[in-house]
């Protein structure tokens, strides 16, 4: 699987742990930055160029790293087309996928340790989404909205 990556200097060393890992499973990856540490470099250049990367890329997913993840996880979104999710566990990993059919993970690199992190990534990688009709209802009323502006009917 492609898997396109991106962080900030916060999450600059699990970036870099999280690009090995990858191609060490056999992923196809495109590290779009940053790749030399810098204390005073901004995510979004970074991460907007991942998530812009897995819209371009039908079939790719993503990962977003920063301190926290939520800086991260909130730029991604911006992108037409992103459903990014912050995991802060295995199970909300595998449920960005399974319920959200996330294309991006976002990691707060400062809030875990790498071990920890890692698994997120790797359960978000191999979780399929359920295609469930409810699910797939949700999705659709976020997408029309982020299309055309309209908000969804009440219930």
């Amino acid at each position: 699987m492609r898997v396109y990556i991106g962080a900030d200097h916060a999450g600059y060393e699990f970036k870099n742990h999280i690009v090995s890992w990858l191609k060490e499973h056999g992923h196809d990856v495109v590290d779009c930055g940053p790749f030399v540490y810098d204390a005073e470099d901004d995510y979004p250049p970074f991460v907007l160029r991942a998530a812009q990367g897995v819209v371009d890329d039908q079939g790719s997913l993503g990962v977003v790293i920063g301190g926290s993840g939520n800086g991260e996880q909130i730029a991604a979104n911006k992108v037409r087309g992103i459903r990014a999710a912050l995991a802060w566990s295995e199970e909300t990993a595998r449920l960005a996928r399974e319920h959200n059919n996330a294309n991006v993970v976002s990691i707060g690199a400062r809030m875990h340790p790498e071990e920890e992190a890692t698994r997120f990534v790797e359960v978000f990688l191999n979780t399929s989404y359920s295609g469930a009709e409810r699910h797939n209802r949700r999705i659709a009323q976020i997408t029309s909205y982020e299309t055309i502006g309209q908000l969804p009917p009440l219930p």
